[in-house]
């Protein structure tokens, strides 16, 4: 592509306006548009941050495999302790808010980042917002909150089943759907997707054989997230909250293995959803796990500043 392309590009699949894209890209608004109607060329640092930035959002199905290992090996170098996050409630606020903002925004919902601050942590109800949008955040908080405590407990060694995550399911869509923590009994598309979901009769057994993969060999966290997270996803357990579920539970596999989980933000919705069906499609894992190893970086570079993991 072009860089007239590459900038509609990212602007489109980001959603975002221009003086947002010119504020990534670290210039004036001026310029941006100057480049967006052909009146003047980047120079050659311009471009390399353009071609960065085009690659972040809208993805590629090309990974180098030793880039690969080099982000995964300097990812899993970090590591994470829930308990000090569970227990700094500036850093939880700070990453319940991050987190549930983006998975929702991914999902469809129209609250802004004040609007989710207003609603988690000073219990305002907003009249220019949807009751079902406020109880999907709230919902979420709540969900995030009894993983981590389950995650904490110190009665047992901390295990995925299938009582985990109807229970999370539950605690996500209560309210918001009749049959919160049950297994759908009807056929599930997503629009625009390639990748047939599982047919509803198999989804018990297909969890039940889920179920060892999530708790993993331990020998590639990331490998083991990407591919069990698309799984979960083609399984499509759920008559709702799919997604956000299965953010949730990438979340539990990294955090309980002490690193830090994966946030995927809403910038990055189209690439996450293009990485996702092409690990659905022809078991190519690889371009996912570079985008979960991005996204644990990403919370990492939230959390180090709260004194929260190295």
């Amino acid at each position: 592509m072009d860089i007239i392309e590459q900038l509609t590009a990212i602007q489109k699949n980001a959603s975002w306006t221009q003086v947002e894209l010119a504020h990534a890209l670290e210039v004036s608004h001026a310029t941006l548009n100057s480049w967006l109607r052909g009146r003047s060329t980047p120079r050659k640092a311009a471009q390399d941050r353009i071609a960065q930035l085009n690659l972040k959002i809208v993805g590629s199905a090309i990974v180098d495999d030793d880039a690969l290992a080099q982000t995964k090996d300097a990812t899993l170098e970090k590591t994470f302790d829930l308990c000090a996050l569970a227990q700094n409630t500036d850093a939880l606020n700070a990453f319940t808010l991050q987190l549930t903002y983006h998975t929702n925004t991914i999902e469809g919902s129209a609250m802004t980042l004040g609007d989710v601050e207003a609603v988690l942590f000073d219990d305002k109800v907003l009249a220019n917002r949807s009751a079902i949008e406020q109880r999907e955040a709230q919902n979420h908080r709540a969900a995030l909150l009894w993983l981590i405590d389950q995650i904490n407990s110190n009665d047992k060694p901390f295990a995925f089943s299938e009582e985990l995550i109807l229970n999370l399911h539950l605690r996500l869509m209560h309210g918001i759907i009749t049959n919160a923590g049950t297994y759908r009994n009807h056929s599930a598309r997503i629009v625009g997707a390639h990748v047939p979901l599982a047919n509803h009769v198999s989804v018990p057994q297909k969890m039940r054989e889920l179920i060892p993969a999530l708790n993993g060999s331990g020998k590639d966290l990331i490998h083991d997230i990407a591919a069990t997270h698309a799984r979960f996803e083609q399984i499509h357990p759920f008559s709702d909250g799919n997604g956000r579920c299965g953010r949730l539970l990438m979340f539990a596999q990294a955090a309980s293995q002490h690193h830090y989980p994966p946030l995927v933000v809403k910038e990055r919705k189209h690439a996450y959803y293009r990485y996702l069906e092409a690990a659905q499609a022809n078991g190519d894992s690889r371009p996912l796990e570079l985008f979960v190893a991005d996204s644990m970086m990403f919370t990492a570079d939230l959390l180090v500043p709260y004194g929260v993991g190295v």
